[in-house]
C-alpha cells in the first residue's frame, strides 16, 4: 500500500528566501529579452514567485507569512532586478503595499481598516494575490506635487461609486486588488485609499503602456466607471484640507525598493560588460582582451564604485530603517543617489562596449533603456534637492538665531 508523502513543515530562513530569489532572477533573465519584446505582462514569472512563498515575505509570521523588514524585502527585490526588472517593480510595488499594511496591524492608531488587513493578507498567503496603488492622473500628475486627484467617490446608500481615470498603474493586469488614490463628493471633500477589486464591473484597463525600458511592467491606464465598492473598503479618509498625508515609514520602503530596481538592472548590464571586455580581443591588441587595458580598466572602476556606493547606501540605510535609527531625510537622498549612480554606470558601460551597447541583440541595450526609467518616478531629483535645500538652510538659520 503506497503512503503519501509526510508534509513538508520547514520554515525557510531569510537567508534561504534571499537564495530562492537569486536563483528565480537567474531564470527570469532568459525570459526577459522577449517579455520586453513583446510587453507582455510577466505572468509565469508572479506563478513562480507565489510557490517560492516570496509573495508573503513582508507579511507577519503570525499570519502565515516570513515577517521579512526592508532589509531582506530589498536583497530579494535586487536579486529579481538583476534578472528582469520589471518583475522587481511589481514585486516592490507589492511589498510597500504589505509593509504598510504589516505595520497598521501592530500599531494603535491604525488606518487600515481590520477587515482589509485579513482579507489582503488571507489572500497573499494562500495564492497569487497582488496589490498596488493607482494615483497618477492625466491632468494631477503625481500627487507628490501637490492638488487633488480627479476620481471621485460619491456615496450611495452603503457603498461608495468611484469613477476616474488613473495612468501607470505598474502591473495592473497580474494586480487583485488596486488601492485607489480618490476624494469625496461631499460638501467638505475627504481624501483616502479606496480599495478595488480588479475585476470589478465598472473597470477597464487601457492598454497605454508602451516606453522604451521596463515594457513588462504593464503600467497601463484604468478607466473607473461608477465603480461599486463598500463604504468599509477605504483607506486613511480624512478632510481634503490636510492634503495627502504620507508616512515616512512608506516613503523609506517606496524608496529603497526602488533603489533596488534599477541597481539591479545596473548590475546586470555591469555583468554582461565585464563578460564582453575579456571575451572582446580585437585584432589591434594582439590576441589580448580589451580587459586588459588601462583605460578600460579605470572605465570599469568607476562603474565598480558607483555600484559599491549603491550597495553600502542601500544596505546601511536598510538595516538602520529595520532597526529604528535610519533618519527620514535619508530615503530621499537614497533614491537620487542610487538610480543616478545606476544610469551613470550603465552610460559608462555603453561608452565601453561601443556599438555593441547599442545592438538589439546584446541585453546592455536593454538594460541601458531600462535604467533610465528609474529617473521618471516621482518624486522628481529636483523636488528631493529643493527639499534637502529648504530644510539645510532652515537648520542655518536656526542656528544663525541661537549664537
Amino acid at each position: 500500500m503506497s503512503t503519501s508523502p509526510a508534509p513538508d513543515n520547514h520554515v525557510p530562513s531569510h537567508r534561504e528566501l534571499i537564495s530562492k530569489a537569486t536563483e528565480l532572477g537567474a531564470q527570469f533573465a532568459l525570459s526577459a529579452a522577449n517579455h520586453d519584446r513583446t510587453g507582455e505582462p510577466p505572468s509565469a514569472q508572479f506563478d513562480a514567485l507565489n510557490a517560492a512563498g516570496l509573495l508573503r515575505l513582508t507579511i507577519a509570521q503570525s499570519s502565515g507569512g516570513y515577517g521579512a523588514g526592508l532589509a531582506v524585502a530589498r536583497a530579494v527585490v535586487s536579486a529579481i532586478a538583476q534578472g528582469d526588472p520589471s518583475v522587481a517593480l511589481i514585486l516592490a510595488m507589492h511589498y510597500a503595499q504589505h509593509a504598510a499594511i504589516a505595520r497598521s496591524a501592530t500599531s494603535g492608531d491604525s488606518d487600515w481598516p481590520a477587515h482589509l488587513i485579513r482579507r489582503l493578507t488571507d489572500e497573499s498567503v494562500m495564492g497569487r494575490s497582488l496589490i498596488n496603488a493607482a494615483q497618477v492622473e492625466p491632468a494631477l500628475g503625481s500627487p507628490s506635487h501637490g492638488g487633488m486627484p480627479d476620481t471621485v467617490a460619491r456615496r450611495e446608500g452603503n457603498q461608495w461609486r468611484l469613477s476616474g481615470h488613473k495612468i501607470y498603474v505598474t502591473g495592473v493586469p497580474l494586480l487583485s486588488w488596486i488601492n485607489v488614490l480618490a476624494r469625496t463628493d461631499e460638501d467638505e471633500p475627504r481624501l483616502g485609499h479606496f480599495l478595488v477589486p480588479r475585476d470589478a464591473v465598472g473597470l477597464h484597463i487601457e492598454e497605454t503602456w508602451d516606453p522604451i525600458g521596463m515594457r513588462a511592467s504593464a503600467s497601463h491606464d484604468v478607466i473607473f466607471s461608477d465603480v461599486a465598492i463598500p463604504l468599509a473598503d477605504v483607506v486613511a479618509l480624512k478632510p481634503a484640507r490636510l492634503g495627502l498625508q504620507r508616512d515616512a515609514q512608506g516613503i523609506a520602503w517606496y524608496f529603497s525598493l526602488l533603489g533596488a530596481v534599477y541597481d539591479g538592472a545596473a548590475r546586470a548590464a555591469r555583468d554582461w560588460l565585464l563578460d564582453f571586455l575579456n571575451q572582446r580581443r580585437p585584432s589591434a591588441l594582439g590576441g589580448a582582451a580589451l580587459a586588459s587595458l588601462p583605460t578600460v580598466q579605470e572605465i570599469v572602476g568607476q562603474i565598480e564604485i558607483l555600484l559599491a556606493a549603491n550597495d553600502w547606501l542601500m544596505r546601511s540605510h536598510a538595516e538602520a530603517f529595520d532597526a529604528g535609527t535610519a533618519p527620514d531625510s535619508l530615503a530621499g537622498t537614497l533614491k537620487h543617489v542610487v538610480i543616478d549612480n545606476a544610469a551613470q554606470s550603465v552610460q559608462l558601460a555603453i561608452e565601453l562596449a561601443g556599438n555593441h551597447g547599442l545592438a538589439r541583440r546584446n541585453p546592455l541595450e536593454r538594460h541601458h533603456r531600462n535604467v533610465l526609467c528609474g529617473r521618471i518616478h516621482a518624486p522628481s531629483n529636483a523636488l528631493l534637492r529643493g527639499t534637502a535645500a529648504r530644510a539645510a538652510l532652515s537648520a542655518a538659520q536656526q542656528d544663525f538665531g541661537n549664537e
